[in-house]
């Protein structure tokens, strides 16, 4: 893959653009397509522009950034000169830019330089990992890692300090769960940080303890801080490294653009630094993570305005207000099918999180939260409905709940009424299908991953992947939310197969919806002239294959502001 830097080119309005493709005769149309060519042209088997007007074409032009003409391949021709670059996937299609409407760009970055343990099947698997990496670092250094899940492992259960003990006894290891609501360390950790028998956790954290009381090294959502604050923290070199090894995977999978759900301080510095520097190829739409206990403050003056043209922005705040299921810090109205005596965690005040919306509405931030469980789900929409009547003059809030995982079917029509965006996965289905029936129980299950339920109820869709929780491939969230399967096809006819939508209604999902969620539905997720040249270009069309057969597709192209930043010819 060429290396990701590209020159800046102001894009032209959509008006003006519009002028140049309608509303004149084909002699006029000629003359100001010789006058000024194309930079691309897209040519595939078929288009899907998501545009209900006009929902299928064969070629598209753009210029400076924008398209121009969408239409057959010799209406679009016409719009070819010397330096236009031609792009031809025959048998392929095309589509709007596919968006990740919740993912975490450094994260994944730092994960790829850091030990993955994603798929590890056993205990056994994990210690042989931990002791080649710490085997390949000077003496001193910490290992750390990400994406164990003891629900792979034979038993079940959460895993204690003694098996990272017996291969790193002298050096501290810090292991998150894949959820990244659960971390996992060993007793040489435990001492750096303090961690007796007497600590307790915060209110909104669990320390998993022995019979004897003494920690076990699996630390729940809050209480994950008491070792974390001791983990040497990146530096910005770090920050910047992470991101842009990030960026060359999510280009390759054919996305155009992440909502990074949750943004440090210092990771907004790096970012825009990037863009600054032409660095950036995504269009990254951020939410900035505040410090526990400075919610209300870091809404309290508008958000950043970014230059024009910046692939950067943050207008956006993310909150928590519980865990997750698979570590069942998910917050439900009746305790957990698989434990009866928990019901979750609170992790923040609903008072604290209304304050903060209340806040964030006149100030002009959007308010993402995250939200898995029920009682999680119900909480929030009482808090966002008291902060819109408090600022009813709030134009278009497009507050959203993350995730909205576990619903009553009596709180769906609620995120209708208020507007509220249900910014889901769909591969987190595929995943957890084998455990949420045991940690939900009959009924409650049934609201588990209800996309149907709220496309019925014309609740906004935005869907992402919730990377690296899950793989970035935007391939997963497709094949998911069209089958409700695992990759071996299983269950047969999908998990509660009542709530599968149609390829058309997920893609619409991860471009318009994203692209809605962002307040960039004006320039973003449909094909149409006026619009970013923000396109993704797969092998085959996926509208004429099975849809057992949309993880075998590939991505040949991605295009962002109508440079070709991912060619599959030039890895």
């Amino acid at each position: 893959m060429r290396p990701l830097r590209w020159n800046r080119r102001r894009t032209l309005t959509a008006a003006f653009l519009t002028l140049s493709v309608s509303g004149v005769g084909p002699g006029t149309l000629r003359g100001q397509e010789q006058a000024t060519p194309a930079d691309l042209i897209v040519i595939a088997g078929r288009i899907w522009t998501g545009d209900s007007a006009k929902p299928w074409a064969e070629a598209l032009a753009a210029r400076a950034g924008a398209i121009v003409a969408v239409g057959t391949r010799d209406e679009v021709l016409r719009w070819k000169g010397a330096a236009t670059r031609l792009v031809e996937a025959p048998g392929g299609l095309a589509t709007p830019g596919l968006v990740d409407a919740h993912g975490h760009i450094e994260s994944l970055g730092g994960g790829l330089e850091n030990l993955d343990l994603r798929g590890a099947a056993s205990l056994e698997e994990v210690a042989r990992k931990v002791k080649e990496r710490g085997d390949s670092l000077p003496a001193d250094a910490w290992i750390t890692g990400s994406n164990w899940d003891q629900s792979l492992w034979p038993g079940g259960s959460f895993p204690t300090s003694a098996v990272l003990d017996a291969v790193a006894p002298n050096r501290p290891v810090w292991l998150t769960r894949v959820d990244g609501h659960a971390g996992w360390a060993n007793a040489a950790a435990l001492r750096r940080a303090g961690v007796v028998k007497a600590t307790q956790p915060p209110s909104d954290g669990q320390i998993h303890r022995d019979p004897s009381g003494e920690p076990t090294g699996v630390f729940i959502d809050g209480a994950m801080s008491l070792i974390g604050r001791v983990v040497p923290p990146p530096t910005p070199a770090d920050v910047e490294r992470r991101i842009l090894a990030a960026q060359k995977k999510i280009v390759a999978q054919g996305l155009t653009g992440v909502h990074d759900a949750g943004v440090s301080a210092r990771e907004a510095d790096v970012f825009r630094r990037l863009d600054r520097s032409g660095r950036l190829a995504l269009r990254v739409y951020a939410m900035a993570m505040p410090p526990a206990g400075e919610e209300v403050q870091t809404v309290s003056r508008p958000p950043v305005k970014e230059p024009e043209g910046s692939r950067f922005e943050m207008r956006a705040i993310k909150l928590f207000i519980d865990g997750a299921m698979g570590s069942r810090g998910a917050l439900l109205f009746e305790p957990y099918h698989d434990d009866p005596g928990n019901k979750g965690l609170l992790l923040i005040d609903p008072q604290v999180l209304e304050e903060t919306t209340v806040a964030a509405l006149r100030n002009g931030w959007q308010v993402a939260t995250h939200a898995i469980g029920d009682r999680a789900n119900s909480l929030v929409l009482d808090a966002y409905e008291a902060a819109l009547k408090a600022v009813p003059q709030a134009v278009s809030p497009r507050l959203r709940i993350e995730h909205a995982q576990v619903v009553r079917k009596q709180d769906v029509g609620r995120f209708s009424s208020l507007g509220v965006i249900a910014s889901m996965q769909p591969s987190h289905a595929s995943d957890d299908m084998r455990w949420a029936d045991a940690r939900l129980g009959p009924g409650r299950v049934d609201g588990a991953y209800a996309w149907r339920w709220f496309l019925d109820a014309k609740v906004p869709l935005a869907f992402g992947s919730d990377f690296p929780v899950e793989v970035v491939s935007p391939f997963w969230g497709l094949y998911a939310a069209m089958t409700r399967q695992d990759s071996d096809g299983q269950p047969k006819d999908g998990w509660h197969p009542d709530q599968r939508l149609s390829l058309d209604e997920a893609l619409r999902a991860f471009t318009a919806g994203a692209a809605y969620g962002a307040f960039a539905e004006g320039l973003r997720g449909v094909l149409k002239p006026g619009m970013h040249a923000d396109i993704t270009i797969f092998d085959r069309d996926l509208f004429r294959e099975p849809p057992s057969r949309v993880l075998a597709g590939q991505v040949l192209y991605t295009i962002i502001n109508g440079s070709v930043v991912f060619d599959a010819k030039r890895p």
